[in-house]
């Protein structure tokens, strides 16, 4: 049986616990202990692309794991920073380059940029929860996207920031019982259909964000059950299976009809 809400609710009741226990962990413990002893060594945005180990453990803190290519991209946005509402990581929609650039802000602190303390500890608490959630996914990727989600909600202001990230827009049309069909749609319509149905202003709020996860959830092992039921053949040799189908379809469907509250 799926449990994804059993498993948030276990990892979410004690996440300083949950969060320690993953630090703990051999090789998250090594990768950390060289990045917090090495990275205050690093005076310059050039030196910090060419220390793979250094820079690779930074992008995987931030989530950015499949940009660690593209030195140059990150290399432009490093060096215009985030003061300015023209530099190049506030031009992007997806937030993550921003936190980045503000982690390690070589632009507006030069030679002292790894020696604050978002680009030491704050990147290493990054890492280590980029890490749970990953390991997370590695049993269960509806649980890997809602802690996830919980862990961005309070920084979704548009339905853009949702769009822009595969994962945030997973857990959302999930929720809203919504087919990823619809991401063929204009964007704008896209958008649009979000802010009409869901209040972004809720995200600032821990406990609805908690009961939008938990929406997800729910949706989430019921697709799920509904698929493996469907899918595996065995099962339609065992008696009752079709109603066993027609009780997950109409789970479903009950779910898909409830409204969010906003």
């Amino acid at each position: 049986m799926l449990s994804t809400i059993a498993d948030y609710t276990r990892l979410t009741k004690d996440m300083g616990k949950s969060l320690t226990q993953v630090a703990k962990q051999p090789d998250v413990s090594r990768e950390t202990d060289y990045f917090l002893s090495h990275i205050g060594n690093v005076k310059t945005i050039d030196d910090f692309l060419k220390d793979y180990r250094l820079y690779s453990y930074a992008m995987k803190a931030y989530g950015l794991s499949d940009m660690t290519y593209a030195k140059a991209f990150m290399r432009k946005v490093l060096t215009e920073g985030v003061a300015s509402k023209d530099a190049f990581a506030n031009k992007l929609t997806d937030t993550r380059y921003r936190q980045f650039a503000a982690a390690f802000n070589f632009a507006a602190l030069g030679d002292k940029a790894t020696q604050a303390a978002a680009a030491t500890t704050g990147t290493a608490t990054q890492y280590v929860t980029q890490t749970m959630e990953e390991k997370a996914g590695d049993q269960n990727e509806g649980l890997r996207l809602a802690l996830y989600f919980t862990r961005k909600a309070s920084t979704i202001t548009t339905g853009y920031q949702i769009l822009a990230d595969k994962a945030l827009t997973q857990v959302v049309q999930t929720a809203m019982g919504w087919s990823s069909t619809i991401s063929s749609a204009n964007i704008d319509a896209q958008a649009k259909m979000i802010t009409d149905k869901i209040d972004l202003a809720d995200f600032q709020d821990p406990a609805k964000v908690t009961k939008f996860v938990q929406r997800f959830a729910a949706m989430w092992d019921a697709t799920q059950a509904q698929n493996d039921t469907s899918t595996n053949p065995a099962l339609v040799l065992i008696a009752g299976a079709s109603t066993s189908i027609s009780m997950d379809t109409n789970m479903l469907t009950t779910l898909q009809n409830i409204k969010f509250n906003r």
